[in-house]
């Protein structure tokens, strides 16, 4: 929240210091970032010793939440023995193996081999490179574009932000790169037409997608990329018979199908992956994030023995598979990998956050009356509210009254952390949140609603 008074020494020392990503810069100075300090459970404290819930699980990755024992004793033991080696040149790690072995038997698709990144980003960028090399080694060198979708978010590589659908990870920034292209997004609250049901939404997407297809033309095409659940796009949920409708067509043309789980994945969605939530059925898959519950940076690529025998007989032809990052398959981040999917096995994440979902549902259909409140939306424990001027015709603010930061300045001076995408506020909270926690954290998101509403009226932010 703005402040009129001068900047904590702490807070003046960041503003000095840091480029902060994801920030407006030109307010920093005068507002001064939020320092926090410490953490456990589901809480953050800042500088101050203000209690905040966390209700984005930090970057919609801390799933276990802060100060897990286990996870702590797991990298402390990982440091003491071996605390970095690397993949390069045929060299091995056994956490690196035992995670890779995981991962493939958790995979929702038969998977044979594990690329290691540091990150959902470079996950993301490694899927473009593969699918180029892919297609080099089966002699279709025109086969190179990667078809995204408006809203999605994939990173913020040169690569991976021009996948990104967004307008900040474009303006300013000389991106999206040449060969990528964006299909439409499966909104059906925002991009339904007049009269149209949902199951006409998604045929019309279809047919939008083959024509694309049809006038790039099939043999240039390599991939499509796509989250489950779009996250950052503002958490937004296909319709039922998306995925189906689409994935015979890019089959028919020899797409491949990757799956961007960095967000969905490890049991958020109610699902270890988000894809069995929204019936997808991906080629190759990404994931990041709550794969080590992000106690360690950590992303992975997972293919199928076909593409990689591809990627064999290329390396046999060039002399070597030359790709790869220092810290890919770091073995803090493997063994902590190791040890956050042994937590979420042992204490049956999934069911719990089934559990735990229709709590979350019914908090965020009990503000769906509310007159700033244009949709609620979900699949398992993430979820958003999305603000309107009008509720009757679905009209947005103006993006110059940030209605949705405010919204978020509010909440936090009633000791909350949620994000806003635009105006609409994003809730991914811990996958240990109890439900008494969970609906502590809707109390104070209402006490924040009525902060807004309030705001807007007196600001007259409703007027076109």
């Amino acid at each position: 929240m703005a402040s009129s008074r001068p900047l904590t020494n702490v807070q003046q020392r960041d503003v000095d210091s840091i480029l902060h990503p994801y920030t407006p810069l030109h307010k920093l100075q005068e507002q001064g970032p939020l320092v926090m300090g410490h953490a456990k459970g589901v809480y953050i404290y800042d500088t101050q010793g203000k209690e905040y819930i966390e209700g984005m699980a930090g970057l919609w990755c801390a799933g276990l939440g802060f100060g897990d024992q286990e996870m702590i004793e797991a990298a402390t033991e990982q440091l003491r023995t071996l605390p970095y080696y690397h993949l390069f040149g045929g060299k091995g790690m056994e956490p690196a193996i035992e995670l890779a072995e995981k991962l493939k038997e958790i995979a929702p698709v038969p998977i044979s081999k594990v690329f290691y990144t540091s990150s959902g980003s470079e996950a993301n960028d490694t899927q473009v490179k593969l699918a180029w090399y892919y297609n080099n080694a089966l002699g279709r060198p025109k086969k190179k574009k990667i078809i995204s979708r408006v809203k999605a978010y994939h990173g913020v590589t040169i690569m991976a932000a021009s996948l990104t659908g967004l307008p900040y990870n474009h303006k300013g920034w000389d991106l999206p790169v040449e060969g990528i292209l964006h299909t439409d997004c499966p909104h059906y609250y925002r991009f339904g037409q007049a009269g149209e049901s949902e199951a006409e939404f998604v045929t019309r997407l279809a047919d939008s997608l083959r024509d694309m297809i049809e006038r790039e033309g099939p043999d240039t095409i390599a991939a499509f990329i796509a989250e489950p659940v779009m996250g950052a796009g503002g958490v937004l949920v296909p319709p039922s018979g998306y995925f189906a409708a689409i994935e015979p067509i890019l089959r028919e043309h020899d797409i491949l199908i990757i799956a961007d789980e960095v967000i969905n994945g490890f049991g958020r969605t109610g699902h270890w992956w988000g894809s069995q939530a929204v019936g997808m059925t991906p080629t190759t898959i990404s994931a990041a994030k709550q794969l080590t519950s992000a106690y360690a940076p950590l992303g992975a690529v997972l293919v199928p023995e076909d593409v990689y025998q591809a990627y064999v007989d290329h390396s046999a032809q060039i002399g070597t598979f030359g790709h790869g990052f220092t810290y890919g398959g770091h073995p803090l981040g493997c063994a902590l990998g190791v040890k956050a999917i042994e937590i979420y096995q042992r204490r049956n994440i999934v069911d719990y956050v089934r559990g735990l979902t229709p709590t979350f549902e019914a908090r965020l259909k009990k503000v769906i009356d509310h007159p700033l409140v244009g949709e609620v939306r979900n699949s398992g424990l993430m979820g958003a509210v999305e603000l309107v001027a009008d509720k009757a015709t679905k009209r947005s603010f103006d993006p110059a009254h940030g209605v949705g930061a405010q919204l978020a300045r509010f909440l936090e001076g009633h000791g909350a952390v949620l994000r806003a995408i635009g105006d609409s506020i994003a809730f991914c909270p811990p996958m240990i949140i109890t439900e008494a926690e969970l609906n502590e954290l809707f109390n104070r998101f209402e006490l924040a609603l009525a902060d807004t509403e309030e705001h807007v009226s007196k600001n007259n932010l409703r007027a076109i």
